[in-house]
């Protein structure tokens, strides 16, 4: 079968594709024909042995994707032909993946492979951040960070179905576009957004601030946060990672959060389950519908991957497999 690989520690430029085995049916496990997969930024610190989990080389990287189940074992809830989005953590770039039965869901038919393979890196994250660590309350004002990557508008789309305000920082007119079509309510320039979410709060500052980013904008989220605010800590797309002078949170009573959906999950893989059954009826009403910025065919996951690497990404990034 065809897959990308990770076959030195180069960065997007250096990963290929070539022919390779395919996976065998192991206990436990679902065999899935990939038609797409879901592009990530863990999937461009990997390539460069930059992120926590460092597989051994080669791997194929990859950690989402859709498709249609080839083989399951006898005891499986799913049989051959089901539609299925699954998280293998690694493997996805590949035409087959053997993924774990916890990490396979059932596709609604409603669901295209394409948003199905954006759905599960991005919407599960963020469901962790809002309802588990963040505690959002309907009628709470959220403000994000990188609002037109795939972080970001599962942010727009998940906050606005459960009821809340948002408010999106973006860094270009193209990038607000993005924001907008996702359904932010108001989408502002980066450069002074401190000033510019107090105004829109009425001097009252935000409930949550999502943070993918990090870097220089930290301070200005912790001062834009109403009382009791939140800052949600997701990752730093920026480079570089904010320290925090712990007597600023004695202010206004408001909290630094981490977001660690990966050590949830894996000390609870359940979990994983019971976010999808949350997200299921969302998604059969169109409240959350992932927007695709780009698809790119297999052979061209350099492409992919550099397109999030330079952060030129609007939306979701995927692989075209089938």
């Amino acid at each position: 079968m065809r897959a990308a690989r990770v076959t030195v520690l180069e960065g997007p430029a250096a990963v290929t594709v070539e022919e390779v085995e395919e996976p065998t049916l192991e206990p436990g496990h679902v065999l899935v024909d990939v038609h797409e997969a879901g592009v990530s930024f863990p999937d461009v610190l990997q390539s460069k042995g930059l992120y926590q989990m460092k597989p051994d080389l080669p791997f194929i990287p990859g950690a989402e994707c859709a498709g249609v189940v080839r083989r399951a074992g006898a005891d499986s809830t799913f049989q051959p032909g089901d539609r299925v989005a699954a998280f293998p953590v690694l493997g996805a770039f590949a035409e087959t993946v053997a993924v774990p039965e916890a990490m396979v869901f059932p596709l609604p038919d409603g669901v295209s492979f394409t948003a199905g393979a954006a759905l599960l890196m991005n919407y599960l994250t963020v469901h962790f951040a809002l309802a588990r660590r963040g505690h959002l309350e309907r009628g709470e004002t959220v403000l994000v960070h990188g609002a037109a990557g795939g972080i970001g508008t599962a942010t727009i789309q998940l906050a606005k179905a459960m009821g809340a305000r948002v408010i999106a920082v973006v860094s270009s007119d193209e990038k607000r576009s993005t924001a907008e079509k996702a359904g932010a309510h108001h989408a502002i320039a980066a450069d002074g957004f401190l000033a510019r979410a107090k105004e829109l709060t009425g001097g009252r500052g935000v409930d949550i601030v999502v943070d993918p980013v990090g870097g220089d904008r930290f301070t200005d989220s912790l001062r834009s946060l109403a009382p009791e605010g939140r800052v949600l800590v997701i990752g730093f797309t920026a480079g570089s990672i904010p320290e925090v002078k712990v007597n600023r949170l004695l202010l206004n009573n408001i909290s630094v959060v981490g977001v660690a959906w990966g050590a949830m999950w894996m000390s609870e893989p359940g979990y994983l389950r019971t976010q999808w059954h949350a997200l299921t009826p969302l998604l059969e009403s169109g409240a959350i519908d992932p927007p695709i910025g780009s698809t790119h065919p297999l052979e061209d996951v350099a492409a992919a991957l550099t397109e999030i690497d330079e952060r030129r990404a609007l939306g979701k990034v995927t692989l075209r497999v089938r």
